[in-house]
This record gives C-alpha cells, sequence and structure tokens, in this order.
C-alpha cells in the first residue's frame, strides 16, 4: 500500500485497530483515509459531530469498504476525556496504532480549557497526554505504536515553567510553541518510560512541516474571524511547490511514524528547512533534547491532569 506524492510504503493493517485525533478535517482526515484504506478500522474521536460525518462520508465515498466509527471527544476537557477512556477500555479491545494529532494555534486573544489551563497547552498537551493515560491498558494490550504530532514551532522557544498557564502575559505563537514541545517531549519520554515499565509500547513523534490546513485559517470560535496573513502566504507557496507541503504530504511523517517499530524516532518532511519535501527520520531540535525536561514535562503534566500511566 503506498499513499501520497511521495510512495511510502503502508503496510496491510487489516484487523489492526486505530485512533487518530483531529480526524474530521485536514491533515487528521488524511490520515484516518490513509489508515482506513490500509484494512484498519479507524475511530475518529470528535468535538463537532456534524463535521465528524462528513469526514466519514468523505472517507467512504473514496474507500467504500472503510471501517470508520465516531466517538464524542473534547481535548480541552478533562471529564469529555476520561469518558471517552472509560467507554473504550469497557469495550475491552486493544488498540493498536494511535496518532495524537489534534491542535489549536494562536488564538488571538486568551482562552481557557474547561479545567482552567491555557488552551493550546490544555488541548495540545495535557488532552493528549491524558487520552494516552486513559487509554494504557488498551495500547498495552495491543503493543501500540504511538505517534504524537508537534510543530516547527517547536523549533525554538521553551517552556516556562513558572509560569506554564500564562498568568503572567500571554502571547499565542509563544504559547503555541510551549505546546508544542511539551508535546514532543512527551511522546520521547512515552518511549522511555514504556522500555523501562515493559508496556510494549512504541512511541515516537512527528511534525507535518508547513502546508495550507485549518490551524491558521479563519476560527471564529478561537476569536479568528478571517484567515492569518500567514495561512495566505503558505497557500501561495504551496500552490508553486515553493518550500511549503501540501495537506497530501503534510499527513505523511505520521504516517512513516505509526507504522514504524522503532520507537523515539522523529519523523518529519526532508527538505531544507523541513517545511515541505518527502518524509524520514530527522534530528530532534534543541527544545526536544533535553531528556530532564522531558521527565518534569511528564511529572507535572500528571500532577495537572491527575492521570497517572502505569
Amino acid at each position: 500500500m503506498t499513499s501520497g506524492q511521495y510512495d511510502i510504503a503502508i503496510p496491510d493493517l487489516t484487523g489492526q485497530r486505530a485512533v487518530v485525533t483531529g480526524a474530521s478535517d485536514g491533515i487528521g482526515l488524511g490520515i484516518a483515509a490513509s489508515l482506513a484504506r490500509a484494512g484498519a478500522e479507524v475511530i475518529m474521536p470528535v468535538r463537532n459531530t456534524d463535521k465528524g460525518e462528513a469526514a466519514v462520508a468523505t472517507i467512504r465515498a473514496r474507500y467504500p469498504q472503510a471501517k470508520l466509527s465516531l466517538e464524542a471527544l473534547d481535548l480541552s476537557s478533562l471529564a469529555s476525556i476520561s469518558a471517552l477512556g472509560e467507554k473504550l477500555r469497557a469495550g475491552g479491545a486493544p488498540i493498536h496504532l494511535l496518532i495524537n494529532n489534534a491542535g489549536v494555534m494562536t488564538p488571538p486573544d486568551l482562552q481557557r480549557t474547561a479545567d482552567g489551563f491555557e488552551l493550546q497547552f490544555g488541548t495540545n498537551h495535557l488532552g493528549h497526554f491524558a487520552l494516552t493515560g486513559h487509554l494504557l491498558p488498551l495500547l498495552a494490550a495491543g503493543r501500540a505504536r504511538v505517534t504524537s504530532q508537534t510543530s516547527v514551532a517547536a523549533r525554538s522557544g521553551k517552556i516556562n515553567w513558572d509560569d506554564l498557564n500564562c498568568e503572567r502575559g500571554y502571547d499565542g505563537m509563544r504559547a503555541y510553541r510551549q505546546s508544542k514541545i511539551a508535546f514532543g517531549l512527551f511522546g520521547l519520554e512515552l518511549a522511555r518510560r514504556s522500555a523501562a515499565a515493559g508496556w510494549a509500547i512504541t512511541s515516537n513523534i512527528s511534525h507535518p512541516g508547513v502546508a495550507p490546513t485549518s490551524l491558521l485559517a479563519a476560527r471564529p470560535e478561537l476569536g479568528r474571524a478571517k484567515d492569518t496573513t500567514g495561512v495566505r502566504m503558505i497557500r501561495w507557496l504551496s500552490k508553486r511547490g515553493l518550500l511549503a507541503g501540501t495537506p497530501e504530504t503534510a499527513k505523511l511523517p505520521a504516517l512513516v511514524a505509526a507504522t514504524s517499530t522503532e520507537p523515539g524516532v522523529f519523523y518529519g518532511p526532508q527538505w531544507p528547512g523541513n517545511a515541505g519535501g518527502p518524509p524520514g527520520p530527522q534530528q530532534l531540535w534543541k527544545p526536544l533534547r533535553d531528556s530532564e525536561n522531558a521527565a518534569r514535562v511528564w511529572e507535572v503534566s500528571q500532577e495537572l491532569t491527575g492521570v497517572r500511566f502505569g
């Protein structure tokens, strides 16, 4: 099975169960479609049911035999995450792939989750941390491959340990970088802890490069009434094949990561600058190299979410 402009190999996934967050549009929709095409049963946890149903219809129009199911999930609510975890654990079926893909980016003004966290840190990182923790028994049973999507924004910046929740001031991009650095460190730490504890989970991280997706587009629910200048420029570059990728190519690093058996690897586009191009392994960016920070992210995330692994 191949996928995308660069023809990556996706193995036959018949009989495997995959969970893909953010699968109602953009990169996540492409990832879910590719996994379904390869034979996986794909669970699509969504916040917006209408968008989710439209996504299912889109995939089934291309692949009529696709095995798909929608579940309710709001990653900005620990109660919603817990409810989904409880429901899936009650079903008892192992999970073989988890792709933590959903995210929000740079609301112009400070917003908070249902639990009071800064929206980007709470959704992009803490929400996925909690979801992975709630699903741990099913992931272990499936000897799962877990892929966590970070971002080119994590190339620089740092975690503000003294103000994780933006109580002292808010800068949308700085907060986004922090959420994606923390999330990348989580994915790498999960690989280390799985090996140490014998969870049999293969964890790695990926990033989609730069592509014209909905992240920077108009999002009224985030307080962004119109497309940003950034997304308009990205669309222009993408159409011309200059530096940036496309939604089709942007899904590929996560698919390579999700079907890899080697833990703790970072996958991304291979053109200079890692904004576009064919997918492959790459060197960790400096903010992602600190294993002490990764352990600290893990411990702080357990305290904030109340979710403990193992």
